[in-house]
Order: C-alpha cells, then sequence, then structure tokens
C-alpha cells in the first residue's frame, strides 16, 4: 500500500472518511473567480480537452452567478465582476466546427451556447474593441490566442493589472513541428500567472502513451502521410477526418510516433535555395521546385528523406510524405513566408513560370499573414 503523504483538501477529506494515507490526485473541482488579474494558459495538443476545460470554467461561472450580492463582491473588481464571461475566437477559425450554433463554444464532443457573449476578432486591436464594449465582463476566454499577433498577449496583461479582469487562454504553444507556434505562444507564457498542461492518449493505433505533440498528416487512400517539416504553419480547415492529399489531419502522439520527416532537408538543402535565389542566382532553386512539381522522384527531397530514413522501420511511413500534393507550392510559401527570402515579385515570376497552383498559393498566404494576389500585373 503506498505510504506517500498528501495534504491536497481532497487528501485530508478522504482521511477524514478513515481511508489509509495515499497519494491523492486532484480533479477539476470548480474554478477560482474571486482572485483578480490572472491569466490561465491552458495549453496541450490538439484534442487535449483544451476548449473543454474552457467550457466547464464557463459553466462553473453560472452556477457562481446564482449566489448572493456577498459573493459578487468577493468576485468583482470595480464594475466588472469575473463570473461574467465572454467567450472570442480568431475570424481565420471559422471552418472548424462549422456544423456548431453561431453561438457555440465548440469543442469535440459538444458546446456551450454562449449567447450574445461571444465574438470573432481578426487581431488584438479587434480584441481591444470587445474589452470596451463590455466593461462589466469580467473573464475572457479566447480560444488559440497564439493565433493572434504578439501585442494581444500585452493588450491581456495590462487590461488585467489594471481592471482586474482574468484571461483564460486554451490554446496550442508548440505547432505540429514540435516548435514554438510562433512569437504570440512565447509571450503567452511569459505573462501568464497559471499554466495548467493538459495531454491525451497518443492517438497512434498501437500506443497508450501520453501524448505532448500535435502530430499533421494526410491521408491518402489507406496511406498515413506525414506532413513535410516545411508544411504551411496555419492551414484552416474543419475538425472532421480527411481523405484528401491536399487538407491535413491532426492527431496528439508521443514523441514515438510523432513523425516528422524534411526538417534536414529545409535546413541544408531548401533554406540555402531560397539564399541564393534571393542573391540573384534563382535557377537552382527553381530547378528543385520544378522536379517537385512535375516528378517529385528526381527531387533533392526525395533523395535526402530516402538517405535518412530508408533503412528506418517507419521508412514507409516516412516517404508517404511525398505522396501529398503541392510540394512545390509549399516550398515556396515557406521560403517568401517563414523565411523571408524571396520578394513577391521573384515569388509571383517562379510560380507563374512553373505554373503552381495559384488558387491553393493565394489561400495560404493569406491564412499565414502574407497575401499576395497572382492576378496583379508585374514587371519582371
Amino acid at each position: 500500500m503506498p505510504n506517500i503523504e498528501n495534504t491536497t483538501p481532497g487528501a485530508d477529506f478522504l482521511k477524514s472518511l478513515g481511508f489509509p494515507t495515499l497519494d491523492v490526485h486532484e480533479s477539476f473541482t470548480h474554478f477560482d473567480f474571486t482572485t483578480p488579474g490572472r491569466r490561465v494558459l491552458v495549453i496541450g495538443p490538439m484534442g487535449s480537452g483544451k476548449t473543454e476545460f474552457a467550457a466547464r470554467v464557463w459553466r462553473d461561472a453560472s452556477v457562481a452567478r446564482r449566489k448572493s450580492e456577498k459573493v459578487r463582491a468577493m468576485t468583482s473588481t470595480g464594475n466588472l465582476d469575473r463570473r461574467k464571461i465572454f467567450f472570442i475566437r480568431s475570424e481565420i477559425d471559422g471552418g472548424r466546427f462549422s456544423e456548431y450554433p453561431e453561438d457555440a463554444m465548440p469543442y469535440r464532443s459538444g458546446y456551450i451556447r454562449c449567447g450574445e457573449n461571444i465574438a470573432r476578432i481578426r487581431d488584438s486591436f479587434g480584441f481591444e474593441e470587445v474589452l470596451k464594449d463590455n466593461p462589466d465582463v469580467g473573464t475572457y476566454i479566447i480560444d488559440e490566442a497564439s493565433f493572434f499577433d504578439e501585442r494581444l498577449a500585452y493588450v491581456a496583461r495590462n487590461y488585467s493589472i489594471e481592471k482586474g479582469c482574468m484571461f483564460v487562454f486554451p490554446t496550442l504553444i508548440l505547432n505540429f513541428r514540435r516548435e514554438f507556434f510562433n512569437s504570440t505562444a512565447r509571450l503567452m507564457l511569459d505573462i501568464a500567472t497559471d499554466v495548467i498542461p493538459l495531454t491525451a492518449y497518443c492517438e497512434h493505433s498501437d500506443c497508450m502513451a501520453s501524448a505532448f505533440y500535435t502530430y499533421r498528416y494526410y491521408q491518402v487512400g489507406e496511406d498515413e502521410c506525414p506532413a513535410l517539416y516545411f508544411d504551411p504553419l496555419i492551414v484552416v480547415g474543419g475538425d472532421r477526418v480527411k481523405n484528401s492529399n491536399l487538407e491535413p489531419n491532426y492527431a496528439a502522439r508521443c514523441e514515438q510516433h510523432h513523425f516528422l520527416p524534411g526538417k534536414e532537408y529545409t535546413f541544408f538543402t531548401l533554406k540555402p535555395l531560397g539564399e541564393e535565389a534571393g542573391r540573384g542566382n534563382s535557377e537552382p532553386l527553381r530547378n528543385e521546385l520544378q522536379a517537385l512539381h512535375e516528378n517529385p522522384e528526381k527531387s533533392l527531397l526525395y533523395d535526402n528523406l530516402l538517405r535518412r530514413y530508408g533503412n528506418s522501420p517507419d521508412a514507409s511511413i516516412y516517404m508517404n510524405s511525398m505522396k501529398p500534393s503541392h510540394i512545390a507550392e509549399k516550398a515556396i510559401a515557406y521560403l517568401f513566408c517563414e523565411q523571408n527570402l524571396l520578394g513577391e515579385s521573384l515569388l509571383v515570376r517562379m510560380v507563374t513560370e512553373l505554373g503552381l497552383d495559384t488558387v491553393y498559393l493565394e489561400k495560404v498566404l493569406s491564412e499565414n499573414r502574407h497575401p499576395v494576389s497572382f492576378s496583379q500585373t508585374y514587371l519582371l
């Protein structure tokens, strides 16, 4: 029998009932609306229950609002009451849970109706407008805060300090590359007063380990095809499982089953080619993009994957990463959006010459905040 002291209220309660000394793990009980100025970061991979946690906070607030004026004094700072909650989503995240009501706080196993206390915003300036229009709201839930510009982190911090408001941020901190999602994600950790990490079972069919990472893959027929490292950082879409070589799926995965091919190629080959193109010699990059577009097995990427993973027990999984379409489009978008190695005119010229999919590229570039219209005329 374990002999581990635990001084949590739950442990004390069980001891009062005659239970032996044992390790007690506290589950979610109720949320604290009395402490002003909290900035609660709820993190974990996709599918770990971040938004569902936020929905529990919403339900607790509805219970707390039924209590007396004495309780209101405990949960209020000035005119705002932390039992009053407002839910905020990103405008670019509209494709997820599209089958739910417009006023829903949606998660994978259900939703909460928010009524008028819900808004979709584009950036931190829209966030400030919501704060201004709702002076009595004391708690804001900002879903996927990492989707917004980094200024939002400081707007929330300053407002919480000045007004006593509380913010709950159910958000991804790591992207599918197992790196910080962006600079906003880093700042969210800097300004947080509380961090609540959530995990999930690894969604690999042969595994029961805890998953800390979000895995992106494409389902092409019967094949699981891991996303390449330079896949677009943000891909907006629904949460349904898709059998598509263009729209990705997501799963919570442990380290062993989180496959991420192409990272070595990205930094040893693709990025140097982009740097050389930016200095005026675009032919080597053009040749690689043409191979990726027309005959991927002749590309430097295919050669790199074969040499790196060819003798691995998971070789077939890694090589499946070449099966999804638009690899050339993803490669040039990465160089333009994330590495800033290509000017817009060079981007447009290469895309036009190679006959790449401009509709797909306009969508990806817009979602990743580098909009380009390929219908414009450039002096090339």
